[in-house]
């Protein structure tokens, strides 16, 4: 390969392929993401089905359980076609290997729907265990999002993403809240650890429904903040949280509380969906623009060299530096030489504030997944639940007084030392 403006031009033309190439790998993910959300949000449905079914006396709710098993069943489809597609045009990029990984934990997670379902319909497993089971299934498929949200090169759209991912997470956490509450209500039991439980839930949403607004849209964080809380699913949620003794009729309680609830989780769906459409939009707002700039760049190539073609065959290189020095030889004159290193010196201050952007953009994402990696290691070896691992962090930042990053990196750290644990063999 001979050094010279032609070759220069070449590769000019090649970094701007590779962004349009990498913007129409982001908008497949985005789509991903999408089939993502309604597979939770089906899956949620079918917990919340399954919570009745197991909570009441006799096949009472046995239709509404089959119903929802349905809608998991057809939204399972278009995820694993997905993932498929997935494999076949991502394999040779560097970040699959944790994408696949995340991968395959979903689809071991999901081929625990089968056994799981069995035992539900036998009654043969335990309503906690059963919401652990679907807790477990969606923190896998969340975490696959979370991988995607990583792999975006582009602001607008990891901005897009990260809105979307944080009011998945909280919308789980509000599904995991209606489970826990329509238990309590349906056992007329609301001892310390469920009123515990349902308070950690609460300042769970909050805290990811924060970090939405500071990423989302403007339409749709006004959308949410203008989203009124039914006054009866107020009640019902102070009643679970104070209340120590059972109400008059524990079965009616705990459905008009799972009516409310899942009528305000469908209303966060409206928001999800619509965070979706603008994720969408973000993807393709950067691919019409990239191609935009592609072929604008190569006109602007064709008519450099076009020029070129005109002069006459006594040419000057021009050497880049301080100062513009000159030399006679084989390449562009003074002129043309200026016009091609401006397109090459646009192109790189472009990337260069790109990148800029994107590293502000990765702390935030790299802190989120050190802190789920943290969470995740007490949950496996203390036999906590999610919110339960998150307040012990939590409790340790306070009582250090350090950041709750400080403190999920040094569990992590912990870890890394240990012989046979899965993060010490990480790498």
């Amino acid at each position: 390969m001979r050094a010279d403006s032609s070759t220069a031009i070449h590769f000019l033309l090649a970094s701007r392929q590779c962004e349009l190439n990498n913007l129409r790998y982001l908008l497949k993910n985005g789509e991903l993401v999408g089939k993502v959300s309604q597979l939770i949000h089906t899956l949620q449905c079918e917990r919340g089905a399954s919570n009745l079914y197991l909570c009441s006396t006799g096949p009472r709710f046995a239709d509404e359980l089959a119903r929802r098993v349905s809608e998991t069943d057809v939204a399972q489809g278009p995820v694993m076609d997905s993932l498929a597609q997935l494999e076949k045009s991502t394999a040779a990029l560097p970040q699959s290997s944790r994408l696949f990984s995340g991968v395959a934990s979903v689809i071991y997670a999901l081929s625990v729907l089968s056994p799981l379902r069995r035992q539900i319909l036998e009654r043969a497993l335990p309503q906690p265990k059963m919401t652990a089971f679907f807790n477990d299934i969606i923190r896998h498929l969340l975490a696959l999002v979370s991988e995607v949200t990583d792999t975006a090169a582009e602001p607008a759209v990891a901005r897009a993403l990260i809105a979307m991912l944080s009011f998945m997470q909280g919308k789980e956490f509000a599904g995991q809240e209606r489970a826990v509450g329509a238990a309590a209500f349906a056992a007329g039991l609301f001892d310390d650890d469920s009123r515990r439980r349902m308070a950690e839930l609460i300042d769970s949403q909050e805290r990811c429904f924060e970090r939405f607004r500071d990423f989302a849209d403007e339409a749709n964080a006004q959308r949410f903040s203008s989203q009124t809380t039914d006054s009866g699913f107020e009640r019902l949620r102070r009643i679970a949280c104070t209340r120590t003794v059972a109400g008059s009729s524990p079965e009616e309680e705990s459905l008009s509380w799972f009516t409310l609830a899942s009528r305000r989780l469908d209303g966060m769906k409206q928001i999800e969906d619509g965070l979706e459409r603008v994720l969408m939009e973000q993807c393709q707002g950067c691919i019409d623009a990239a191609e935009r700039a592609c072929h604008d760049q190569q006109a602007d190539i064709e008519t450099l060299m076009r020029r070129q073609g005109e002069q006459p065959p006594d040419y000057a290189v021009f050497v880049a530096g301080n100062d513009e020095v000159w030399l006679h030889g084989e390449g562009l004159r003074p002129r043309l030489g200026r016009s091609l290193l401006t397109l090459i010196r646009q192109q790189d201050r472009r990337l260069q504030s790109l990148d800029q952007e994107l590293s502000a953009l990765r702390v935030t994402l790299d802190e989120r997944k050190q802190i789920e990696r943290a969470k995740g290691l007490l949950m496996q070896h203390r036999g906590l639940s999610e919110e339960e691992a998150y307040t012990t962090l939590r409790r340790l930042a306070m009582s250090q007084n350090r950041k709750l990053i400080d403190i999920a990196a040094a569990v992590l750290t912990i870890a890394e030392v240990l012989p046979n644990h899965p993060e010490g063999r990480r790498g």
